[in-house]
């Protein structure tokens, strides 16, 4: 995996060829526009990575992960059979970072005292269902299934929160964002599914605004869905519900008051932001062992590909 103290802090960038952005590399490839393309003109042959003025991406998925033994590789096979779109080679992929650092919580048994500082709330038991697959069901999660037929869309194309965190107490869902913002809408405003009548009508319940000024004018139609749809389930499994924005601690630094102004929250129903940066801190807190050395420069050598041939840093350490 290639980090900051790798990589060229910037790169050449002609009209016709890109050079490699590893240290000491002099090869150039042709130049990729629009699509990224996994071509051999694109390639590096000495370290396997295809390149494009903005990214790179590894020859294989492994190459971008942290956890990587027989068990972690079985368990991301299997969330592969159920998570629908992957770029988890990718430099900037949001997938590979939330996989490294939530796997990392999970496989050190820490994911629960990490939550229980987090919502202030004594959590014992947890279950991380990443891209919607149960390690319990070992297949697509139940009840988020329940919850995708209840509002109107389709097991295969429906709603797939990134991170859901099943408690003894509290339901999470968490949206990671690296570079992507949270203003999304639909491809077709008219196809309205079963939002506003799925659930009992808890659309009206939940929300202050109606359909259009959320998901139209204020264009918070993935985190519109989110809310609902782990709403209805918290109140299945009788828990709370929390719902973080996962963001670099840079942006979106009013998400929870232009979210927050569409919804209505209570004791027992939440919306709040979360940064990569405070993950980082409270690993930073934990017993000095290898994992966590290794959790910490992965943190600090982080980049997100270049802009205009300049090398970016994922977080401001």
């Amino acid at each position: 995996m290639y980090g900051l103290n790798d990589l060229k802090s910037e790169i050449k960038i002609d009209g016709e060829k890109v050079e490699c952005p590893v240290k000491g590399c002099s090869k150039k490839v042709h130049r990729q526009r629009k699509t990224f393309k996994r071509e051999e003109i694109f390639f590096c042959h000495e370290h396997k990575i295809y390149i494009s003025p903005s990214t790179f991406e590894y020859e294989t998925e492994k190459e971008n992960l942290l956890w990587t033994d027989i068990q972690d590789e079985q368990h991301f096979n299997e969330i592969k059979k159920v998570k629908r779109e992957s770029r988890i080679s990718r430099d900037n992929s949001e997938d590979a970072l939330t996989w490294n650092v939530f796997r990392f919580l999970d496989k050190q048994k820490i994911l629960s005292n990490f939550l229980s500082q987090l919502s202030g709330i004594e959590i014992n038991e947890s279950e991380l269902i990443l891209w919607s697959y149960s390690p319990s069901e070992n297949s697509a999660w139940t009840l988020l299934n329940k919850a995708r037929i209840e509002f109107g869309e389709t097991i295969t194309r429906g709603s797939e929160p990134d991170i859901i965190i099943k408690t003894d107490k509290v339901l999470y869902f968490i949206e990671a964002k690296l570079n992507a913002g949270n203003k999304t809408k639909p491809r077709d405003i008219q196809i309205r599914k079963k939002y506003e009548t799925g659930g009992n009508e808890l659309f009206s319940k939940i929300f202050k605004f109606d359909y259009e000024k959320i998901v139209k004018e204020d264009r918070r139609y993935e985190l519109m869905r989110f809310w609902l749809l782990g709403c209805w389930i918290a109140e299945k499994l009788n828990l709370e519900f929390e719902f973080y924005s996962l963001v670099k601690k840079t942006r979106e630094t009013d998400i929870e008051t232009e979210f927050g102004k569409h919804i209505n929250q209570s004791d027992r129903r939440k919306f709040a932001r979360l940064t990569w940066e405070q993950i980082y801190d409270y690993i930073k807190t934990l017993e000095n062992t290898e994992k966590q050395k290794l959790m910490i420069d992965y943190f600090e050598n982080k980049t997100v590909g270049y802009t205009n041939g300049k090398l970016k840093k994922a977080f401001d350490f």
